[in-house]
């Protein structure tokens, strides 16, 4: 029993070494957590509805365009978005978005901004409960302030138009329409159909 539990603390002490050594091997890792940290902080403060956390994670003149292709210049105007679309004054009920990166964000030779590319998953719920999924790509770029912390610049979503949640929804909903109507149509012909019978039998 001794040996077995002295097998599984050497094991359990390699991975801690192996996973250590590859964070050391990351280049420049100290700013990948720190921009790990921002990408992160910006998503919990719009899944958690408090739009103003994001403001100190972007910069003053951020440029953001979101996935229905509106553009913001400013903090208060990406506040304003959120606080349009989301919430109790808002046209939808909630958001909450999962962003991914692709790959650790391509830092420039004075490593004093950063961009990076990703796709992303927005789960939106309706006021009267209707749910969409968004599959997304965004594009981002950092910038190192003078207080050398990480804020966002500028980021742009896009979405495959041609394919996407709301999109489905009309064409089944016309679909189901067209289905009703040819009912109806049929059912009224028969009606006619039965009533013109039943007239020329009277006639006769």
């Amino acid at each position: 029993m001794k040996l077995q539990y002295t097998s599984l603390a050497s094991v359990a002490l390699w991975v801690l070494v192996a996973c250590g050594g590859a964070y050391a091997q990351e280049a420049d890792h100290e700013i990948h957590e720190q921009l790990r940290a921002l990408l992160g902080g910006v998503q919990n403060a719009i899944n958690s509805g408090q739009y103003d956390q994001t403001l100190p994670l972007l910069a003053e003149n951020v440029e953001a365009t979101s996935i229905t292709q509106e553009v913001m210049s400013n903090r208060a105007q990406v506040s304003g978005y959120f606080r349009e679309w989301f919430g109790p004054a808002g046209y939808m009920k909630s958001l909450n978005m999962k962003l991914e990166p692709d790959s650790l964000t391509e830092l420039s030779p004075d490593k004093t901004w950063g961009l990076v590319r990703g796709n992303g998953l927005e789960h939106y719920e309706a006021k009267d409960g209707d749910q969409f999924d968004f599959k997304t790509r965004w594009t981002a770029v950092l910038v190192k302030g003078a207080d050398d912390k990480w804020r966002l610049r500028a980021i742009h979503f896009g979405t495959n138009q041609l394919d996407n949640p709301v999109l489905t929804k009309v064409r089944r909903t016309l679909t189901q329409y067209g289905i009703a109507a040819s009912c109806v149509a049929l059912l009224v012909g028969l009606a006619l159909g039965w009533a013109m019978r039943g007239r020329r039998l009277a006639i006769a």
